[in-house]
């Protein structure tokens, strides 16, 4: 039995007050989604900053979000931006069955099984946007596992993420990283779904505005 996995954030849980949403239950500000919360609500064990292999894009509509959200990319197009800025979250295998399942908007059940992600490094548990399990890597004796779409990413049709989520993001980057400004501005404006629909100048005043009042 798989005791822990790392589960690898590279969207708005990148921010520990999200992921708590997750953990504990509840409604986040600024949204009308109610999480039942995990049915083990301790802590994770560890956090720390990752880079995965791959890139993340934006895609989707999202109804909690409105406009795109992030997705993962493990054998991302030629020409699209490597090195998928990720946080780490120790957590137990069932909780993060029940992350995963939240993510679905659904009720947290009977456990996921892992083999296949951890046998092949890819599991497609469904068609939803966040039933396609990756084992990205390992770290410290356990895999490093993240969900994402069952999209291709040569075909997929990508999206402008809002500014809400944006400085959900960028905090999350902050907070994990300890980046600066100048560099999740250089990260995120190469993405794509952001490059070509967020100019330069518009980003860079909502990641300044973002990082002076810690929103």
């Amino acid at each position: 039995m798989l005791d822990y996995v790392w589960y690898a954030s590279y969207g708005s849980n990148l921010h520990a007050d999200r992921l708590s949403f997750y953990i504990e239950g509840g409604t986040p500000p600024g949204t009308d989604h109610l999480y039942p919360g995990m049915r083990d609500r301790t802590p994770p064990l560890k956090t720390q900053a990752l880079n995965l292999p791959g890139s993340v894009y934006f895609a989707w509509e999202s109804p909690v979000w409105t406009g795109g959200v992030a997705f993962y990319a493990p054998d991302p197009p030629p020409g699209w931006p490597t090195g998928a800025a990720a946080r780490g979250y120790l957590l137990t295998a069932a909780q993060f069955s029940d992350l995963q399942t939240q993510e679905m908007y659904r009720e947290p059940g009977p456990e996921l099984d892992l083999t296949e992600v951890l046998r092949t490094g890819r599991s497609q548990l469904g068609p939803g946007r966040y039933e396609t399990l990756v084992h990205a890597d390992d770290l410290d004796g356990w895999p490093v596992l993240t969900f994402t779409s069952p999209w291709d990413p040569y075909t997929v049709a990508l999206n402008k993420p809002s500014a809400r989520y944006l400085r959900m993001v960028a905090s999350g980057l902050h907070e994990s990283h300890e980046w600066s400004p100048i560099q999740i501005l250089s990260y995120l404006s190469d993405l794509p779904g952001i490059e070509g629909n967020w100019g330069g100048d518009e980003l860079r005043l909502l990641l300044s505005e973002t990082l002076e009042t810690g929103q």
